[in-house]
């Protein structure tokens, strides 16, 4: 290709690609809008049976428990949440979620070294790149958990939600219940692991004591950073903001079912419940032509 024809390509490229926030903005949206049963069913059920396949030694090396295709499965699953809070994140906000995060690596570090706030632990399975014995991918995992509970819990308590001491109560209740689904499918999996054992199904009830701490600093910041009224018309004009909490309830109700943590498989359908009641769990069939064409023919004879 010659000098010329290569400016050429990179500036109809540079044409193609969006120029402005807004831009990027919608055509990310329009990309989980039109991926939404992809992303939010097909990725959980591959990762339920890439990880059990992992955890029962049937997938070989490399591919068992990779930690980058865990990372990156993790990121797509996160990508409607992420992508649909985008255009109300503005500098204060992105000021709370950086504090969190720094916050995350922090307390993380510390759990690490002396087994306080969480009780003693070490990581079973490689979860992407490390730095200082911290998985790099850490806020991905948790400050979804948080923000996916903050927004339930604002269509769930409804007015209720405008008074603060409620508001932020149920949202730590939340995801404390959170983790009471993903810490023992967690530990089955053997990402991380208490070598001494734990009541709930291996787990220390200081690991929960621990996250009622880490869930109040996270809720506290998100609290802070986002306007609530940004948050409920975004949860009105954007349909798939809670698709990464569908994804939540099918992966880790699966593998805890799998493993016979039963409690675990109760509370994630009680997740389900709320997201049924808040009509947020919607098989989205967009990206399916057979079954688009089955309710084209099903309009048609209509």
């Amino acid at each position: 290709m010659s000098e010329s024809g290569g400016r050429a390509s990179l500036t109809a490229l540079s044409e193609r690609l969006p120029q402005s926030r807004g831009e990027w903005e919608r055509r990310l949206e329009r990309l989980v809008r039109e991926n939404r049963f992809t992303i939010s069913v097909f990725f959980p059920l591959n990762g339920i049976v890439l990880l059990l396949a992992s955890a029962e030694g049937i997938l070989p090396a490399p591919l068992a428990f990779n930690g980058l295709l865990i990372l990156l499965g993790t990121i797509v699953m996160r990508s409607p949440l992420v992508v649909g809070v985008l255009s109300i994140t503005d500098r204060r906000a992105a000021l709370g979620v950086g504090a969190l995060t720094l916050y995350a690596y922090a307390i993380e570090f510390v759990g690490i070294q002396t087994g306080l706030p969480y009780g003693e632990f070490f990581y079973g399975v490689d979860l992407g790149p490390v730095v200082a014995g911290v998985p790099l991918g850490l806020p991905v995992f948790f400050i979804p958990l948080v923000m996916n509970s903050y927004l339930l819990c604002l269509l769930l308590l409804g007015d209720r939600a405008d008074r603060t001491a409620t508001r932020l109560l149920a949202v730590i209740a939340a995801v404390l219940t959170m983790d009471l689904v993903l810490d023992p499918g967690a530990v089955a999996l053997g990402f991380w692991v208490y070598p001494n054992g734990g009541a709930f199904y291996d787990v220390p009830l200081s690991n929960y004591a621990g996250w009622v701490l880490s869930a109040t600093v996270a809720v506290v910041a998100l609290d802070w950073g986002y306007d609530r009224t940004a948050l409920r018309r975004r949860l009105d004009d954007c349909e798939f903001l809670l698709d990464d909490l569908v994804s939540f309830v099918i992966l880790w109700g699966g593998i805890n079912a799998w493993f016979g943590n039963w409690i675990p498989v109760v509370l994630a359908a009680l997740f389900g419940l709320g997201l049924v009641r808040t009509d947020r769990f919607d098989v989205p069939t967009r990206g399916l032509p057979w079954i688009q064409s089955q309710e084209s023919t099903s309009k048609r004879r209509g």
